[in-house]
């Protein structure tokens, strides 16, 4: 087998570092989806000419199917678990078979407004106003974790919201499990709300000192020779590594990024001289192949991070042909001047993928819809230069700096997502053409079919009948639109997604 030069460029590229690893087809579908604690390590393995000789047949026609590669960096092994399952979850690749279930990760939740507050194990995060710890990855381990912090700090288990004597008769927690019984007044309500935050914060890893205490008690267990109690000692540290050291390092690593994040913006703002950091900054792209189903993509960033729900797409109208500038110029036209109709709050800052060319022809449009006063910059590609003054040299910001990383990224997932939308529109103009190919379907009937099925996927999952009560569609014709689409079924199947993983595209500052 030759390994496709688009899979060796990455396989040059890929870091000795723990990640997840995506693998797609010709077709830009995900077909598998993979965790490594060294992605160099184990995704060079699968094109090694042994591997390619003496690997099962199941292995092997994953290898043959593969056409692209993509990898993401993470931090440890277990925040690779959580998004190796949550991509499994989203994409469900055919080679997966594992987690493609739509069970979640178990969390840890507590509700701070109950009276007397409990921590229960759950698999859904809702927006509640309640306190949730994790998601982890070892379900085991959070029943353990559980078990150790309410034994630890004297948390109640029983159901009840607000316990009281007669949950207490039918009750023995406050022997066999430390429990300290609120409900029948050993544990003051001020007393008791105290143990439940001092849980929470142990939760959160701001107690390292209980660890170290965890770990003395099983040393001097050893010593006295009793290796039973300190070999469980033991099991309860190693689950607890899993679940509270895990979460202190994930913790901590949000609010790294968040500082990273702020830095860039404001030495953003000092680079280009804004009267103040750009907290919101909007960024464009365009993607096209020579002038065909072109689209635009805008995605945003608030303090330096991602905001997704206010991601938007555009399908460019009024440019034919390849003209980069032209379209940024429509898209720039369409997002402000719906802005300025709305009388909606403007972005601290424009950015847009490529040159002078671009920002002049975005300023020009900003300028006709009396913007001439709104922030813009161009991000170029060759030497990562900032255009902003014009007339003027570009700003060459240091390629490690906060700024120059908050640019990168936000223009990096503005190509990403403009590249995810032309997929998307290019895969459907494959299957809707499919039709064109049946002998008898002309212009008419295409267009009948689409209106009565919805899409070309709900018509080849139709059964040969339901085609044949289509207006204008005979059992003849039925099973000849029947036959001609079976085949292409499993490529549609996923097509809607096939585009990128959007919510773990940006990488972390």
């Amino acid at each position: 087998m030759r390994t496709p030069e688009k899979v060796k460029s990455v396989l040059r590229d890929l870091p000795d570092k723990p990640g997840c690893y995506i693998m797609r087809d010709r077709n830009g579908r995900i077909v598998y989806v993979g965790k490594a604690l060294s992605l160099r390590k184990r995704v060079r393995s699968y094109f090694r000419d042994a591997t390619l000789r003496a690997a099962p047949p199941k292995l092997r026609s994953l290898i043959h199917s593969v056409a692209a590669l993509e990898f993401l960096v993470v931090r440890n092994e277990a925040e690779a678990i959580l998004t190796e399952g949550r991509l499994i979850k989203d994409f469900k690749p055919r080679y997966n078979v594992a987690l493609r279930d739509d069970k979640r990760f178990l969390l840890l939740r507590a509700d701070p407004a109950d009276p007397f507050p409990k921590l229960q194990a759950v698999r859904l995060r809702r927006d509640d106003g309640a306190r949730y710890f994790g998601p982890y990855a070892s379900s085991r381990a959070v029943r353990e974790t559980l078990d150790f912090v309410e034994r630890r700090f004297g948390l109640r288990k029983c159901a009840p919201r607000i316990p009281d004597q007669s949950t207490y008769k039918h009750c023995i927690d406050d022997i066999v499990r430390f429990c300290s019984a609120p409900c029948i007044g050993r544990a003051a309500p001020e007393e008791y709300r105290e143990r439940f935050e001092e849980a929470c914060a142990f939760l959160r890893g701001e107690r390292p000192q209980t660890l170290r205490e965890l770990r003395a008690e099983m040393e001097r267990a050893a010593a006295e020779t009793d290796f039973e109690r300190a070999a469980a000692i033991r099991d309860t540290l190693f689950m607890l590594d899993r679940t509270v050291c895990q979460n202190a390092r994930v913790v901590s690593t949000p609010e790294m990024e968040r500082d990273a994040a702020l830095a860039g913006i404001r030495g953003l703002a000092e680079a280009l001289g804004l009267p103040r950091p750009p907290r919101t900054i909007e960024a464009f792209d365009v993607s096209n192949i020579s002038g065909t189903l072109a689209v635009a993509s805008m995605v945003c960033a608030v303090d330096g991070l991602p905001r997704r729900n206010r991601y938007r797409r555009f399908r460019i109208a009024t440019v034919e042909g390849s003209d980069d500038p032209r379209m940024i110029a429509e898209v720039v036209r369409r997002r402000y001047g719906r802005l300025v109709r709305a009388s909606a709050p403007m972005p601290d800052l424009v950015l847009l993928d490529g040159g002078i060319t671009q920002l002049r022809a975005a300023r020009a449009e900003l300028e006709a819809l009396g913007l001439s006063t709104l922030p813009s910059a161009g991000l170029a590609k060759r030497y990562e230069e900032v255009h902003y003054h014009d007339p003027g040299k570009p700003i060459r910001l240091p390629p490690d700096s906060d700024a120059s990383k908050v640019l990168r990224r936000l223009r990096d997932e503005a190509h990403r997502f403009a590249i995810t939308y032309h997929r998307l529109l290019r895969a459907r103009r494959m299957r809707e053409s499919v039709l064109d190919e049946i002998p008898g379907i002309g212009p008419t009937r295409k267009t009948a079919l689409l209106k009565h099925f919805g899409s070309v996927r709900r018509l080849a999952d139709a059964a040969e009948k339901d085609i044949a009560a289509a207006p204008g569609i005979g059992p003849e014709m039925a099973r000849l639109i029947h036959a001609a689409l079976r085949p292409a079924q499993h490529g549609a199947a996923s097509d809607a997604k096939a585009g990128s993983p959007a919510a773990v595209s940006w990488r972390p500052l």
